[in-house]
């Protein structure tokens, strides 16, 4: 069975099989203002669970032997409340959504075909050098402008040298930014030569 589990504001999807329930996070929607009654049974939907639930990353679980052996922490005076997964047409419960491509049907249908890869590597390695252009020929202009570290002084830095030492500054990092960039973009277009 799946349960929407809250734990303090954090809303998972709980898969029990065998006693045993393991977790993951979703995004929490918005809490609900209905109070369940104490009469209800627990594992009902809205009711809340009364168990250990520890925290293990971003996975929850109430099975403490694997929460052991995984180093997971206890959520003490958490306020946990069980709610019912939804089902599909078929009346199973769907698998959350993190496991749909780990299921291996699904990777099949990710599987490009050659001629349509390769077409997508030109069209990378298109916008990877007109960028790398772009960068350049920006990174031109910063150099020019900084002149060696001493660039004119424009019009109010005549008189106030700290506004001129901040542009320089600026300029400075602005120069280290944009080397960083076309490095980067290299490394990226070597990797499209690379996997070729």
């Amino acid at each position: 069975m799946r349960y929407f589990v809250r734990v303090a504001g954090l809303a998972c999807l709980v898969c029990c099989a065998a006693g045993a329930a393991v977790a993951q996070t979703r995004a929490a929607p918005a809490a609900s203002s209905k109070v369940p009654a104490a009469s209800e049974a627990p594992g009902a939907p809205g009711v809340p669970f009364s168990g250990r639930v520890y925290r293990c990353g971003n996975q929850y679980t109430n099975d403490v032997a694997d929460a052991q052996a995984r180093g997971c922490k206890l959520l003490e005076g958490a306020h946990v409340t069980v709610v019912q997964g939804t089902r599909g047409a078929s009346g199973a419960l769907r698998p959350p959504p993190s496991t749909v491509g780990a299921a291996g049907s699904a990777g099949s249908a990710l599987k490009v075909d050659g001629a349509d890869q390769r077409a997508r590597d030109a069209d990378a390695r298109a916008i990877l050098e007109a960028e790398l252009r772009k960068a350049q020929a920006t990174q031109a202009e910063l150099l020019q402008e900084y002149n060696n570290g001493e660039p004119e002084k424009l019009g109010p830095e005549t008189r106030n040298h700290q506004k001129y030492l901040d542009r320089v500054a600026r300029l400075k990092a602005s120069i280290a930014r944009n080397e960083a960039d076309i490095e980067g973009l290299r490394r990226e277009l070597s990797r499209l030569t690379a996997s070729k």
